[in-house]
């Protein structure tokens, strides 16, 4: 379970941006929270210079754009707290930095810092408002908040994590809403992604346009707008989609005319998902009536013949469960290590590429630094270049490079490293699955056993009377 916060980080009146930014990151990469920094993860940065790799984001930016920063912020963080007890500092790690990769799409430098000083293990993941290229900046969207809370509820459960217990989610009850499954239909998802993208408060059509392109769907103009997209095997026209979704409604809805309301979605139950058995008399003592005892009952007899089914399909005994459990507990530890070595890969090469491509920039205001005696003039109007390049020629020497890699070598090793965590994650997801159906069908098997116990138990009884 975790409780997610995402919070903007602001100038302090009188302070740099570099000044403030070190103020808020240093409670974050605290030695003492995160067991001597081994806890912190990086993406298209360092820690130790996260500071100045910031704030010259921040000035090449006025750079390429020609613009101020139109508001204070200057970073955002993200609080991601667990339950006690159910996830390791490693795991919580990975969780925060998988999160931070999905939500930013890797246009963001940030850090995850998985802090274990207290009772709940809880991440602090800070990003860097200024895109990568250092041409954009980070909108915080209306309704991030939910977005990260489903985000976060999502990689929770890949997991095997508890999520929030919400009484109502979209109209149902959050117990029920969990064992709704199935995807959604085409035009579903296309519903989705217009909904997201008017949650971004587009300034006119066109830019509404330019976010569903981003999302991966493609308007196609003609009499009627119609997307494509790469799943598809039409095209979907715009107003096939409903009256709330077709152009006039979604350009009424745009210049603020017209509130948008996103039509309900459709739930479908896979039943064929396995349920362990109810316990009946707990429920009946909890206030349920005859009628759910009834009901029950019945219910319980189908989910023990599915145990039975699934084990004759399978030609399990009990013993065969338990064995095919620990086989597959021991193929989840070597998976989720493949995981985690293949990420920590990918952190390193994000950091020497960034470390590379800053030693590249700073490179010649360092040689004028050296020549001009190490000068204090100079290193107050070029301190932030200075320390990255320090920074940089550190973070070589940690990494023990002799010879720097090329950025294109580079990025050949982090596509290969990407492919082979997905391909490890996709067979992850069948385990996880796999071991779900087998605890479940093993703990009916032993109610199932139980019974059978009690009912010979009660059958010599009333053969002694």
């Amino acid at each position: 379970m975790a409780i997610t916060r995402i919070i903007p980080m602001h100038i302090n009146k009188g302070k740099t941006i570099a000044q403030c930014i070190t103020d808020r990151t240093d409670y974050a990469i605290n030695p003492d929270k995160t067991n001597n920094g081994e806890l912190i993860s990086c993406y298209a940065c360092d820690y130790r210079s996260i500071d100045a790799e910031f704030a010259l984001a921040k000035r090449q930016y006025r750079h390429f754009t020609g613009k101020e920063e139109k508001n204070d912020v200057i970073a955002y963080q993200v609080r991601q707290s667990f339950k006690p007890g159910e996830v390791t500092p490693e795991e919580a790690n990975q969780i925060g930095y998988d999160f931070a990769s999905r939500f930013l799409k890797g246009k963001h430098a940030f850090i995850v810092c998985t802090h274990i000083d207290k009772a709940h293990i809880h991440n602090h993941i800070i990003w860097n408002s200024t895109t990568l290229d250092c041409k954009r900046k980070f909108r915080n969207f209306y309704g991030s908040a939910r977005a990260v809370a489903r985000l976060s509820d999502l990689i929770c459960t890949e997991h095997q994590l508890s999520v929030i217990q919400i009484p109502q989610r979209g109209g149902t009850s959050y117990s029920k809403w969990k064992g709704f499954r199935g995807k959604p239909s085409h035009r579903e998802a296309l519903r989705i992604a217009i909904d997201e993208a008017l949650e971004q408060k587009p300034h006119d059509f066109d830019a509404f346009l330019a976010l569903l392109e981003e999302a991966g769907y493609r308007a196609k103009q003609g009499k009627n707008i119609a997307f494509d997209h790469d799943g598809f095997k039409q095209k979907i026209c715009m107003h096939s989609l409903g009256k709330e979704y077709d152009e006039d409604a979604i350009r009424a809805i745009i210049k603020g005319q017209k509130i948008h309301q996103p039509k309900k979605r459709r739930m479908v139950w896979d039943a064929n998902r396995p349920q362990t058995i109810i316990d009946i008399q707990a429920k009946l003592a909890a206030g349920k009536g005859e009628g759910y005892r009834r009901w029950a009952t019945v219910e319980n007899l189908k989910r023990m013949a599915k145990t039975k089914l699934y084990m004759d399909e399978h030609g399990f005994s009990y013993e065969a469960m338990s064995d095919r459990k620990a086989e597959l507990s021991a193929k989840e530890k070597e998976l989720s290590a493949k995981i985690t070595e293949a990420q920590n890969r990918i952190a390193e090469i994000n950091v020497l590429k960034t470390h590379i491509v800053n030693y590249s920039k700073t490179r010649d205001v360092y040689v004028t630094y050296r020549k001009s005696g190490y000068s204090k003039k100079y290193l107050e109007e070029h301190e932030a270049d200075i320390i990255i390049h320090k920074a940089a020629k550190k973070a070589f020497d940690e990494l023990g490079v002799k010879k720097l890699p090329t950025v294109k070598s580079l990025q050949v090793e982090f596509a290969e490293q990407l492919t082979a965590k997905k391909e490890a994650y996709a067979e992850l997801k069948k385990v996880r699955d796999e071991l779900r159906d087998l605890a479940v069908h093993t703990a009916n098997y032993e109610e199932l056993r139980d019974l059978e116990e009690r009912e010979k138990r009660k059958e010599k009884e009333h053969g002694r009377e």
